[in-house]
């Protein structure tokens, strides 16, 4: 860390940090809400609400990769665990059906 001393640019970098983990964290919290939305419709079985909400949780997970809040695996393996989570329900609709 260079600008230790508390000089001018240590300041600017102080508040730069400052707005970026907002920014970070905002974006984090709604990928969670996100995240909770989907697994419980998917949970409640209502398949409509469910592939909404895994839309717009993988909208979410594919911007925060662009700006560089997560890394692209973490997104992908994210991604990879809901959609697994959207197929079982699936499977277990058409399983019901089929009795």
């Amino acid at each position: 860390m260079a600008n230790i001393k508390g000089g001018r640019a240590a300041r600017k970098r102080d508040r730069q940090n400052a707005k970026a983990r907002a920014r970070n964290t905002a974006v984090k919290a709604r990928l969670h809400t996100e995240h909770k939305k989907l697994f419980k419709a998917a949970d409640a079985g209502k398949k409509e609400d469910a592939e909404k909400e895994f839309k717009a949780f993988v909208s979410g997970l594919d911007k925060a990769v662009k700006k560089g809040i997560i890394a692209k695996n973490t997104a992908d393996r994210k991604k990879s665990r809901a959609q697994l989570k959207l197929n079982k329900m699936a499977a277990a609709a058409a399983a019901e059906a089929a009795k």
